[in-house]
């Protein structure tokens, strides 16, 4: 779960921001052809996104079905845990083209991308749980709720802790996530999310990409 939860964001934003400055060249090529830009760009992101979640299903997935994933009960779990996965990948790809897009200057971009990994992934965490202990007296069932929402990493892993059956050791909290997010609706919503963290940055991608001077 680790390796999902930290590495693949990091992974996606790494590639995603090494891939638009190595190829800058090749892309301003590119652009000066009967070309739309957003199929241009949409092309690069899909890609590399595709390229990364093909190689992390069958990175994962091979070992386990040599194992006897299929006869196993836990198939199941393990699916979602690619499916995670792979939205992860493909979130923080889009995010990663954004920030490139928006600065020029390779190390602001670099320092810009791990300073989002390492917001969402670290930081988040603890300006989170901060405020649930400042706020404790009071009911903090919605705010729990909406505030991992915001955040695809701690969305993917309150997933995969309910789908382990694990969730009593997050306490109270946790009896919150399972009530909402083990349902059948919490869980579609739960998709939704992170299907939206995909495409509200590959739209904003392609209308910066419109609009930028090269």
């Amino acid at each position: 779960m680790n390796v999902i939860i930290i590495l693949v964001p990091l992974i996606g934003t790494i590639f995603g921001v090494m891939y638009y400055y190595n190829s800058k060249e090749f892309t301003e090529l590119l652009l000066a052809q009967p070309i739309k830009r957003s199929s241009i760009f949409l092309g690069q992101y899909l890609g590399v996104a595709i390229s990364l979640s093909l190689s992390l299903v069958l990175g994962l997935g091979i070992p386990f079905v040599t194992y006897g994933l299929f006869e196993s009960a836990i198939i199941w779990n393990f699916f979602s845990l690619l499916t995670t996965g792979v939205f992860l990948t493909f979130i923080f790809t889009a995010l990663a083209f954004n920030i490139a897009l928006s600065n020029e200057n390779k190390i602001k971009g670099f320092s810009y991308a791990i300073l989002l990994w390492l917001f969402l992934a670290v930081i988040y965490d603890g300006l989170f749980l901060l405020s649930l202990m400042y706020f404790q007296n009071y009911p903090l069932d919605k705010f729990s709720l909406i505030a991992t929402m915001f955040n695809p990493i701690d969305l993917s892993r309150i997933l995969i802790l309910l789908q382990l059956d694990i969730a009593a050791l997050l306490g109270y909290t946790g009896a919150v996530f399972k009530q909402f997010f083990g349902t059948s609706l919490g869980f579609i919503m739960a998709m939704a999310m992170l299907g939206f963290w995909v495409v509200l940055p590959v739209a904003r991608m392609l209308f910066v990409a419109k609009r930028k001077d090269f």
